[in-house]
């Protein structure tokens, strides 16, 4: 099994940046893909990024392109999530997950203020 542990959230004004950190451990050989999903208050959970694990492919949700940026360092097996020009809507608890259909991290929250 792999086990995901997030990091890096924060308070940050709008306008700002953050990156979030998601380190794999366990049986990170069989990993496909990890992806980034975030939950706000009262709404569900929603996609956010995801990258490949061999090729990198990288796929976004249309409203974080351009701001949000997802990379990986298989040498560390960690996956990054790099916010910039963060907007009060993206406040949200963020998770990482092992796709398809894998364990999830814990979440790492995030709040902007604006």
């Amino acid at each position: 099994q792999v086990q995901l542990v997030e990091s890096g959230g924060g308070l940050v004004q709008a306008g700002g940046s953050l990156r979030l950190s998601c380190a794999a451990s366990g049986r990170t050989c069989s990993i496909y893909a990890i992806g980034w999903f975030r939950q706000a208050p009262g709404k569900e959970r929603e996609f956010v990024a995801a990258i490949s694990w061999s090729g990198g492919s990288t796929y976004y949700a249309d409203s974080v392109k351009g701001r949000f940026t997802i990379s990986r360092d298989n040498a560390k097996n960690t996956v990054y999530l790099q916010m910039n020009s963060l907007k009060p809507e993206d406040t949200a608890v963020y998770y990482c997950h092992l796709l398809p259909g894998g364990s999830w991290g814990q979440g790492t929250q995030v709040t902007v203020s604006s």
